[in-house]
């Protein structure tokens, strides 16, 4: 049984919509602290507004968290310095920012979920700058994104395809890359979900939570070719990706685990390392790396998911 700390006194999602963010000095000391190397102790756990059921999250080299909602595809936005935060994006009703992606052109790049749509949103100002039609039917749910050469491709859990929408701020086509080879889509089950690229660049990671796989697929043919793991069953559950050279860190949510993976050159192999756990997660879902730490948003599907259900995000060592 996993034991739940307390949780950290956070804002009201309404207070904070209304520009009224709440003293946070109290919730950044919330949870243990540790020296993010030789700079000021900075907070382990902070809280995100109540009801804001978080999914995503991305850091680029800042040291700022960006974490999307599942409610109306509002993003916050936190300080890993200290915990405060505020929402940078206040979304919109019918909207849902799944994935997150943190580029070098300032832009967010959001995953829309079940609307079948991907945006992009100034990280600046949180302004929308771009929103992409991936497929027109029903049906689908886009799931997460990684951003690769001159697209951001995006994982489509109900549909065998992947979606590379052109970067930056001009426009250009949407293509669509049918996934092929070892892969079997499985009906009415969440199938592609988190996504990495490969350490040689040149392809993508691809996790399929049911029953638990690995994929490397090429993005110039879209044959997907099953990782052979080494130490473990499965990767059942799998959400969000993380790759650290050919270190990959694999979120499996309502397991409460990060499962760590050595992989080979080639990525056809990935060797078990290790587990984390921390009594602090509560169905993590995705993961973001900063420095020598791994920050998860706990999305607590297995909790009632309310306007006044608590949400924290936390940090554990690499």
């Amino acid at each position: 049984m996993i034991r739940k700390h307390p949780q950290p006194v956070r804002p009201s999602r309404r207070a904070v919509l209304g520009g009224a963010v709440a003293a946070f000095a109290a919730a950044a000391g919330a949870g243990t602290a540790q020296a993010a190397g030789r700079g000021p102790t900075w907070p382990t756990e902070f809280p995100l507004p109540d009801g804001w059921l978080p999914e995503g999250i991305t850091i680029g080299s800042e040291p700022y968290a960006y974490m999307g909602s599942r409610a109306d595809g509002a993003i916050y936005r936190t300080d890993l310095r200290t915990g405060e935060g505020r929402v940078l994006h206040e979304g919109a009703p019918g909207l849902a920012a799944i994935g997150l992606e943190l580029g070098r052109d300032g832009l967010l790049y959001v995953s829309g979920g079940g609307d079948g749509t991907a945006r992009t949103v100034d990280a600046r100002t949180g302004e929308p700058r771009a929103t992409h039609r991936l497929t027109a039917a029903t049906g689908h749910f886009v799931n997460d994104v990684v951003l690769l050469r001159d697209r951001a491709w995006f994982t489509d859990s109900y549909d065998a395809v992947l979606y590379g929408v052109p970067r930056g701020r001009g426009g250009g086509r949407v293509r669509a890359l049918p996934l092929t080879g070892d892969w079997e889509q499985l009906p009415g089950v969440i199938n592609a979900n988190g996504i990495v690229s490969t350490p040689d660049g040149r392809g993508v990671i691809v996790v399929k939570s049911t029953p638990g796989e690995l994929y490397r697929v090429d993005l110039g043919t879209g044959r997907a070719d099953r990782i052979t793991l080494v130490g473990a069953d499965d990767v059942v559950n799998g959400d969000g990706l993380v790759r650290v050279g050919r270190t990959l860190y694999v979120v499996q949510n309502r397991l409460d685990v990060v499962t760590v993976f050595d992989l080979d050159a080639g990525a056809t192999t990935a060797t078990l390392r290790r587990s984390v756990t921390d009594p602090r997660f509560d169905v993590p879902a995705t993961a973001a790396r900063f420095r020598d730490r791994l920050y998860l948003v706990n999305a607590r599907f297995t909790s009632p998911q309310t306007p006044e259900t608590t949400f924290t995000a936390v940090a554990v060592p690499l």
